[in-house]
């Protein structure tokens, strides 16, 4: 964990408390509106399709695909110096949010739009972890 030391942590709010908490459990959740039955990304109090207030916690498939990214060649501060290079994409969740991650797992040069990928999580402190990406196997 001292590998992180001098990167950006999350602050974690009221509202989005229950996904950071299934992220250091290993769970990726996401918000589901009990009145238009869609999900949502990031966490908010009402749902973003419909202004309902009837959300709750489920867990995602993790799965997802490539939407679009981008390799940092630069680090933003020292404390991301070692990471780089390092990819930044917008993957398209199977339950249809978008969210931003890393892709890891794989060079950066391999990542492509629509490759498909599932989440894994890297865990920064005893209060926060970090869900990103990697490449799915075949055959997984």
């Amino acid at each position: 964990m001292d590998a992180h030391a001098g990167k950006h942590f999350p602050r974690p709010t009221p509202v989005s408390r229950p996904y950071w908490d299934g992220c250091r459990e290993g769970r990726l959740l996401l918000q589901h509106c009990g009145s238009c039955g869609k999900h949502q990304f990031y966490p908010r109090i009402l749902c973003s399709h419909c202004g309902g207030d009837t959300l709750e916690w489920t867990q995602a498939s993790g799965h997802g695909t490539v939407q679009t990214f981008t390799v940092v060649r630069r680090p933003v501060s020292p404390g991301y110096a070692a990471d780089t290079p390092y990819v930044i994409a917008l993957i398209a969740l199977a339950e249809g949010p978008v969210m931003m991650s890393n892709v890891v797992g794989c060079a950066p040069e391999d990542v492509r739009v629509g490759m498909p990928v599932e989440v894994l999580f890297e865990a920064w402190s005893e209060e926060i972890t970090i869900p990103k990406f990697r490449p799915v196997t075949a055959g997984a």
